[in-house]
């Protein structure tokens, strides 16, 4: 019972400081609703970016993939840095420029309206079948393991519970994303992100202590050492769910695509009051992201060694690991406290993505295609109905999801479909000046439909192109680099009449932050010394 009033009070305080800080805010116009009226500051787009990338689907799929392969997956963050620092130095500015307010605005300014059209219908079905039910399966997956939901209904069936979380959850992100505008959801984004740091650190902290078995917290990763040191490896080997050398080709892609293009997560820094404060966010993000490991790997580990190793629940399943570890060594009086803090990732990624995806149809599809003349007060109140079919499509779609082993490595893998073609456009339309609008088209359709039958037609008939490249994220990697290679090719054979030139806006002062440089330079630095600090090359011998 304490859990749960616990749970309660943290979550409406949070709701109530939200509504009370943004109750004033312009929720009738495009920009206030889409873009917070660009007022966001670098610490509402650093608190902001990092609880939108830190869900569930992280916490609870990243602890599970390095519970199954150790350090190895700790990649995807350290990764997320270099991807960061190139958005802070290349990217933003440039989107920024233009005034955008989504990806596939710049698509239409680079290329032609059916290129933006194109783009916004790729995104769609990816969130509705990809990336919303993704968050909203693992968010109910780790509340009913942290929760113990089973003991605490009396309900038997593991998918009924499921279903019962992916609901409650939904509709209640639902309502933060579609009633409170980009602000709203950027305000309790910060204040959750402080509860999320402090709450994941506390659980590695308490499970160090419990490795350590009354010898303290460095006892317990000397445990660990001791141990599993194979675990402990940050390159991955052959079998591992991220082979080495995958790196440097999907993986960076991937990676790229997620900081650089995304729309659930740039929204946040096309808001931002100038170019300063969304540099400055941006790379306090890519800061704090070098913490993420304590929190989204080594959770994973510490559950491998005391359920596994030490045989106290052999059996567990990498999607089970990290609520089994929190249910072990939480205190109950901070189990609520830490439930609500999940209960906020959930609702950050969920309720960023289903605001992007409002900005994307209201913007992209109902005033460009239907009604171009539309007040922005009937684009805002369109993206909202949207919004809500969209929920509701995400949350009957998310317990399908129920049986994936490495939930984290689908999402990754799934995401390739999209993410790979729409960052393949953006980078040739900033770089090519002279690529058509029929190259970049291609571009999207092409690469969409060629991704999608080499993971689901090809297999079938005995051709998996994953294998013959070397690795999923080695394809992927193939893929990209064939699409730039055809649209520059293009550009080459049947060019655009003149070349294409960025146009300020003058929407958003673009005086850089002076010290950008520097600090790019500076965490490139601790990404390299953190990564080659655990690294043991031996494993690609074999």
């Amino acid at each position: 019972m304490l859990t749960i009033v616990s749970f309660v009070f943290f979550t409406a305080l949070v709701a109530l400081i939200t509504w009370y800080c943004t109750r004033g805010e312009d929720l009738k116009t495009e920009t206030g609703f889409f873009l917070a009226g660009r007022s966001l500051t670098w610490p509402f787009i650093a608190g902001s970016l990092l609880l939108t990338n830190l869900s569930t689907e992280q916490m609870v799929g990243l602890n599970g993939d390095a519970f199954k392969a150790g350090l190895s997956v700790m990649v995807w963050e350290v990764v997320a840095v270099v991807a960061l620092v190139l958005m802070a130095a290349f990217f933003l500015p440039r989107f920024l420029k233009s005034g955008i307010a989504t990806i596939p605005q710049l698509l239409e300014i680079r290329f032609d309206h059916a290129t933006q059209v194109v783009c916004n219908v790729v995104f769609l079905a990816a969130y509705a079948t990809i990336l919303l039910p993704i968050i909203l399966y693992t968010g109910a997956q780790g509340l009913a393991g942290i929760l113990d939901m089973k003991a605490l209904t009396g309900i038997e069936s593991p998918r009924t519970i499921i279903w019962l979380m992916v609901w409650i959850v939904g509709l209640i992100g639902s309502g933060y994303a579609l009633f409170g505008g980009l602000r709203s959801v950027a305000f309790s984004d910060l204040l959750n992100g402080i509860g999320l740091l402090a709450g994941g650190l506390l659980i590695t902290f308490f499970g160090l202590r419990l490795l350590g078995e009354g010898e303290g917290v460095v006892a317990g990763a000397e445990a660990i050492a001791k141990a599993i040191p194979e675990r402990l490896n940050s390159i991955g080997g052959p079998k591992d769910p991220v082979p080495f050398w995958e790196i440097f080709t999907g993986v960076l892609v991937i990676n790229l695509f997620y900081w650089c293009t995304n729309q659930q997560i740039i929204q946040r820094t096309l808001a931002a009051h100038d170019l300063r404060e969304g540099q400055k966010g941006v790379l306090m993000c890519a800061l704090m992201k070098l913490l993420g490991p304590l929190y989204l790997v080594l959770p994973g580990i510490m559950a491998y060694y005391w359920f596994v190793v030490k045989g106290n629940l052999p059996s567990l399943a990498p999607v089970e690991a990290y609520g089994a570890l929190v249910r072990t060594v939480l205190p109950t009086v901070l189990t609520g406290f830490f439930c609500a803090v999940m209960v906020g990732a959930i609702l950050s990624s969920f309720n960023s993505a289903l605001n992007s995806t409002c900005t994307l149809f209201s913007l992209g599809i109902y005033k460009s295609v239907f009604r171009k003349d539309a007040p922005g007060e009937q684009v805002v109140k369109s993206g909202k109905w949207f919004g809500w079919i969209m929920a509701v499509v995400a949350m009957s779609v998310a317990p399908l999801l129920i049986g994936q082993d490495s939930i984290f490595t689908y999402l990754q893998t799934m995401n390739g479909i999209y993410n790979i073609p729409i960052f393949a456009v953006v980078l040739v339309g900033l770089l090519g000046r002279r690529v058509p609008p029929a190259a970049a088209k291609f571009g999207l359709v092409g690469g969409v439909v060629f991704i999608a039958l080499a993971y689901f037609a090809f297999p079938a008939m005995g051709l998996d192109l994953r294998v013959v490249c070397g690795g999923n994220y080695h394809f992927l990697g193939i893929v990209f680099a064939a699409l730039i290679a055809i649209m520059l090719l293009w550009g080459v054979v049947a060019p655009r009449q003149e070349a294409w030139v960025q146009q300020d806006t003058h929407d958003v002062d673009l005086t850089p932050w002076r010290w950008t440089i520097p600090a790019c330079v500076a965490l490139v630095v601790l990404v390299l010394a953190i990564y080659g600090s655990f690294a043991n090359f031996a494993v690609l011998k074999g």
